[in-house]
């Protein structure tokens, strides 16, 4: 019997316990890990070829994102997770258009990564540019165009708010994950955002009824009972 494919995985941090923890944490979940202390170190242990990369975004030399960047603008489109302190929904968006297929706010549950990795690594296209990082993406005939923040449902334009826009735009950069209720308003309102997850559930009810969609036979938005939210709809990047 073959041994399962084990998943290379490029850890970028500055941080030597963090790197040392992490690595060991990661091994045991069944990765190979390599490490590196910052971005201008990692560029070199790229040409190894890992399955993902994930990456500190505040590092000495060069940081997270100036290496993020490097890496898209020579088109490399290995998947990036960025690890960031940065709680602000608005320059994790950044993140985002920058080119990283996800990201975790520190300090962050290791399990919680080990899923997100497994999520990115399904949805990755070797070569290819992820969903993540599509101006255009499209789920049959709804299609978000991110550059513009506007939505289209069978060529017919979406009065969506922006916050209905940005919690759109999650759901559908991360297909087919189940989505909490927290890890929503952490993603599109800020984990400092005075409000509570209703707040999630109001906006939902918005995005359902523009989408025609309903919960007892959805097409887009699945409700599993106390644990959240999936979009399930097949979406792809657009032209």
């Amino acid at each position: 019997m073959n041994a399962p494919h084990r998943f290379k995985v490029l850890l970028v941090d500055d941080e030597p316990a963090i790197t040392a923890n992490l690595a060991a944490f990661l091994e045991r979940a069944g990765f190979t890990v390599l490490t590196a202390p910052d971005g201008r170190e990692a560029l070199e242990k790229v040409a190894g070829l890992p399955d993902l990369i994930i990456l500190d975004v505040l590092m000495p030399n060069m940081d997270g994102r100036e290496m993020l960047r490097s890496l898209r603008q020579a088109n490399n489109w290995t998947p990036v997770i960025l690890l960031t302190q940065v709680g602000e929904a608005t320059e994790r968006a950044l993140a985002l258009e920058e080119g990283a297929d996800d990201y975790l706010n520190k300090p962050f549950d290791p399990h919680e990564l080990v899923a997100r990795m497994h999520a990115v690594l399904r949805r990755a296209h070797p070569g290819q540019p992820s969903i993540a990082a599509a101006w255009q993406i499209m789920a049959g005939d709804l299609v978000l165009d991110r550059r513009a923040r506007r939505a289209e449902l069978a060529g017919q334009a979406l009065s969506l708010t922006p916050k209905a826009f940005a919690l759109l735009e999650y759901m559908m950069t991360h297909p087919d994950e189940l989505l909490t209720r927290e890890r929503l308003l952490d993603a599109v309102w800020g984990w400092d955002y005075p409000a509570g997850t209703r707040t999630v559930d109001t906006r939902m009810a918005e995005l359902r009824r523009l989408l025609r969609d309903d919960p007892a036979e959805p097409r887009y938005i699945q409700t599993l009972a106390g644990s959240g939210y999936r979009f399930i709809a097949p979406v792809k990047a657009g032209s």
